[in-house]
Parts: C-alpha cells; structure tokens; sequence
C-alpha cells in the first residue's frame, strides 16, 4: 500500500499511493513540537509554523506564496503539536509539482524578516486570545497542565504572550536549525501519485537542503506521573456554561494498552450511543455534548471526558460520569459492546483514509513519531485482538482516584465541594 525510500543525506519519503482520487497530498513532517521547548521559549515551533508561510527569496511574502497555490484551488495549511510540526499542501495532481516546489522553498528559504516577526507576533497573540476565551477549547489545556504536572507537555502549544511578545529572530532560527534537520523529516505524498514524485522531491527539495542539518540534535524529557491524589483546579470565569474535563495520565502511542484504551473511549463517550451520551445526555438532560478520548504521546498520554454543563447541576453530572467509570471498573463492558465499538473504529479508518490529506499524516506520524508504520488492515488487527477481560483490566489500572484530575471553568471558587464527590 505505500513504498519508503529514504535518501543518502537522511530525509524519508513515504509514498502512498490511492487510485480512487485525483487529489494529491504533499505533508512535510518533523518530529518536534512544544514537548521540546524550554519554559523560556514555549511557543517557539508554533510561532515558526506561522513564520513560514511569511515569504522566501523567490516567493517575497505570504501573498506570493497565497497566490500560487489559491491560482490552482489547493488547500494549504500547517499544524504544531507538542510532538510535530507539519506542513502541507492537497492539490489537483496535475499540478503536483507546483505542491512539492512551494512546500520545499517554504521550508529551505524562508526569509524571517524582522518586520514580518514583529507583524505575526500580533496574529499569534491574538490566536492564543481566541483559545483562552474559549472555555469550551481552553478545557484541554487546563486539564494538561493538571496531569502532566512539572513537564514540558503540560506547556500551551502556543505558548504565554509574554514569551511571544520577546522571543528574538535569532531564538526562532537557532530552534529552526536545531530540529529541522534531515533526518528529523518524513516526506508523505498520499493520493493519485505518478512516477515522477521522488524526481521532484530531489529537484526541488534534496538537491537545495545542502545547508540543513542532518543529525537531529533535540531531545524530550520523558514523562511519569508523581501524581498520588486526586487534584482540581477551577478557572472562575462568569458563564452560562461550565465547561468540565476529568482525566487521567494513561500510555502513549506504542503501548499494547493503548489499543483497548482507545475502543474504552469509543465504549464511554465516542459517539451518540455511547455510556456517557445516553446516562448524562439522553437520560439527565445534563448536556449538549459529552465526548470521551484519549490523547496519545511517544512515551505517556492521557484519558479525557469532556462536557459543557448547566452551571447548577454540574456535581450531578460528574457523580454520573464517576458512576460510569466505577461501573466499568467493576463489571467490565459486554462483548457486544466492544463488538460495536470496534466496527465503528473500523468505519471511522475507511472514511479517513478516503482523504489524500488524513492518509499522508496517517502514515507519516507513525514513522516520525514510532519509527515503523502500520497500515490500517494491520492496525485494525490489534484492534481485534482486543478482548472483554482487556477493557476491564485496563479500566482497573487507569480509572485510579489517586491519579484523577478535573479542570472547570465557570463561576466557581471552591474546589472542596468537588474533591468531596471524587469517588472511584
């Protein structure tokens, strides 16, 4: 299903190709994120995602760049987590090549021009603005700075404003150098692929990456909780709404665990048939939405429930929510359960890789982050593997109260009454 060849200086191309479709997908991924920064410097692979899209020697500033590929309907666009940055553009195949030149200029010339630096500085302020104002989207972070407690994940991907509103040119360019290095990189086209692709990767990219590093220098600080008690922490903030998130640290991404964490998270709150949906929606009335996932790592990750709550019955909702995971605790799930579970995992992986763009970040993430991939027939295979006594096991080792966290943004300023209704 997909072809890796990897060239002399480091870089990795993963060629997938998909014959059902006339997109063509161009992902350039790195393996750092926000898990790499200092303190000092958090938000700094954020900031130099934006920073790209700002102009090179050929293409002057982000209009040019907008231009080209607007001339042609591409969709373009970047994102940063705390363990990637990628880039990518989804266009017509026919113009393929215009993808691939535009991708390796932005990443091999980009300008940083002061005054472009100082310009973005705003844009991203104001990006960070939007989230914290959000509590619905704010939720996640707050309930990452509680579980992962002392490390680097539990930094905003787009770091405080103090620290964007000072870090230097030299700071960006001297992260840039450290980690957009060679063997840092997978290369992902996905989609309708003819034989010309590698040729163009090595004219436009490979052939002009001479001045780029090649040995990845960036390291992480791994993670492990200390946690011994359960912890809360209320953002007071005057809403109609209150926004809710409990969670716990749980394995990252290849731990044999995270496969029956996953379909767990399914099981509790990932679609409208779900355990929390019905008992804290359908039943109570408590709320409008109410999800349940986990959130995967190379070395840790964490298991999340999230809802927006009445303000006056949010204890109510989260005694039910405990009382669903005490439930699966103590009784396991059934084999029908984890039956349709698995076939809406399965129909959920079909749909995606439908999509030029999810099938190029499918593949590349796994060899970015995990080193060896699995195609989606193989990792469905672990899926099934999956039985009733694993669930119950791992509901048992994760759902502990001295490793329970909550986040709640509302009008709220005691957190005793709640740590009182922490029963597990």
């Amino acid at each position: 299903m997909y072809k890796k060849l990897t060239f002399p200086n480091g870089s990795r191309l993963l060629l997938i190709p998909y014959k059902d479709t006339k997109a063509v997908t161009v992902l350039f991924l790195f393996g750092v994120g926000s898990r790499y920064e200092s303190k000092e410097i958090n938000g700094v692979s954020h900031f130099i995602e934006h920073l790209l899209f700002k102009g090179t020697k050929k293409r002057p500033s982000s209009l040019h760049i907008s231009k080209e590929l607007d001339s042609v309907g591409a969709e373009f666009n970047a994102m940063t987590s705390k363990d990637y940055t990628g880039y990518y553009v989804k266009i017509n195949h026919e113009n393929c090549e215009l993808g691939i030149d535009i991708l390796s200029d932005m990443i091999l010339n980009s300008k940083f021009d002061p005054k472009e630096i100082d310009r973005e500085r705003g844009v991203v302020i104001e990006e960070i603005k939007m989230y914290e104002d959000n509590p619905a989207m704010y939720i996640e972070t707050l309930l990452e700075q509680l579980i992962h407690e002392g490390n680097a994940l539990e930094r905003d991907i787009s770091g405080p404003i103090n620290v964007i509103q000072k870090i230097s040119r030299k700071q960006l360019i001297d992260f840039k150098d450290k980690h957009y290095c060679l063997d840092n990189l997978v290369i992902a086209v996905a989609g309708k692929i003819d034989g010309q692709v590698n040729e163009l990767i090595e004219k436009y990219f490979i052939k002009n990456s001479h001045h780029c590093g090649k040995n990845h220098g960036g390291k992480f600080i791994k993670f492990k909780t200390k946690q011994r008690t359960a912890r809360v922490k209320i953002n007071y903030k005057e809403t109609k709404q209150a926004q809710l998130a409990l969670g716990f640290p749980c394995c990252g991404y290849n731990d044999s665990d995270a496969y029956g964490l996953h379909l767990l998270s399914i099981i509790l709150g990932g679609n409208m048939s779900s355990r929390l949906f019905i008992s804290v929606r359908e039943k109570n009335g408590l709320a409008y939405f109410i999800r349940c996932y986990p959130n995967f790592y190379q070395d840790c990750g964490n298991f999340m429930i999230q809802s927006g709550l009445d303000t006056g019955r949010t204890e109510e909702a989260l005694k039910i929510i405990l009382n669903e995971l005490k439930s699966v605790k103590k009784k396991g799930v059934t084999v029908k359960e984890l039956h349709d579970a698995k076939e809406f995992l399965r129909g959920k992986i079909v749909l995606n890789i439908e999509d030029s763009s999810n099938l190029a970040e499918y593949f590349a993430k796994q060899e970015i982050l995990l080193n060896e991939i699995m195609t989606p027939e193989q990792k469905m295979e672990r899926y099934d593997a999956v039985n009733v006594q694993d669930i119950k096991r791992i509901a048992n080792k994760v759902f502990q109260k001295s490793k329970f966290n909550l986040a709640i943004i509302g009008p709220f300023k005691s957190e005793a009454k709640f740590i009182k209704s922490i029963k597990l």
